[in-house]
């Protein structure tokens, strides 16, 4: 069976995928494996460039990855980035390194080619082989992706500067302490002005499904506060849920949350942001729950590849 492997240079984090066709022609995931790398340090800026720390430590990370995927011998590999490297001004001096480094060329992916392949991406979770009309959120640290089906079909898509990074630079003044409440109302009130502007519920309330490590690692915290595993907890998140985590979280100092069973620290800065963006999102669509999924872009990226859908 053929293989394709994905490397998927996030502002956040840098993830790999390696997969193949399964049994029944879906996709399967061989090996996956993320690092940690937050190139998007400084991505808020009215200049935005890539610093030469973040730079490197997307350089390590895409190192690690290549070993990662090299025994499992693919047939291709994509390599692509989003949103900090197509909005830095030195994006394509990084473009540059990654590609002599991987001895292939780096793909930055516009806004509107991001939020699709997320769509196909969505289209290979097995949960969502039936649904026919709902929405596609992924949230990462310099974009929000917004979509949404009809009948099965990718209706409007498009990518939002609403990054919790990027937020949390622009109206976070101390991440280390407690947010304060004209901060979240500042985060509100801009992404509120920039959903409505740029993005349509135009399905009315229907399902709504949340892609992105922000949703994962509150998954993570319900598993570990449940003593389970986080294929235990229900991939169907409240948003009354959500609403008494951001409350908890925003009221902690950074060492505090550091240290909250489940929350990977290295998002404990950013989570406040990325929740009060996500429930703003709800409270405008007026969702009662999303349905969280796994599959993004890279899956889309290896569909692709794979010519699944």
């Amino acid at each position: 069976m053929r293989r394709a492997a994905v490397i998927d240079i996030g502002s956040n984090s840098i993830k790999a995928l390696v997969a193949t066709r399964d049994a029944a022609g879906g996709l399967q995931a061989l090996v996956q494996k993320t690092e940690d790398a937050r190139i998007s340090r400084g991505i808020s800026q009215a200049e935005p460039r890539l610093t030469e720390e973040g730079m490197q430590r997307g350089l390590d990370a895409v190192r690690v990855l290549l070993e990662v995927i090299r025994p499992y011998e693919p047939d291709s590999l994509t390599l692509v980035a989003t949103s900090a490297v197509r909005d830095a001004h030195n994006g394509a001096e990084f473009a540059d390194r990654i590609a002599t480094l991987a001895g292939q060329p780096l793909r930055v992916l516009s806004g509107a080619e991001e939020a699709e392949l997320i769509g196909r991406g969505m289209r290979c979770d097995p949960a969502l082989a039936d649904a026919r009309d709902f929405y596609v959120f992924d949230l990462g640290g310099g974009s929000l992706e917004c979509l949404s089906f009809q009948d099965g079909t990718l209706r409007q898509s498009t990518s939002l500067p609403l990054g919790c990074v990027r937020l949390t630079e622009r109206f976070v003044a101390d991440p280390a302490r407690p947010l304060l409440p004209a901060e979240d109302l500042a985060i509100r009130t801009h992404v509120r002005a920039t959903l409505a502007a740029g993005f349509s519920f135009d399905l009315g309330v229907q399902p709504a499904v949340f892609a992105g490590g922000s949703m994962t690692s509150v998954r993570l915290m319900l598993a570990a506060a449940a003593g389970v595993e986080l294929a235990e907890v229900s991939a169907q998140v409240s948003v009354a849920t959500l609403t008494a985590t951001f409350r908890h979280l925003a009221a902690l100092p950074l060492a505090e949350r550091e240290i909250v069973p489940g929350l990977p620290a290295r998002r404990a800065d950013v989570m406040p942001t990325a929740l009060a963006t996500i429930l703003t999102l709800a409270e405008g669509a007026g969702f009662e729950d999303f349905q969280h999924s796994f599959y993004n872009l890279r899956w889309g990226l290896a569909a692709r590849a794979l010519q699944l859908v």
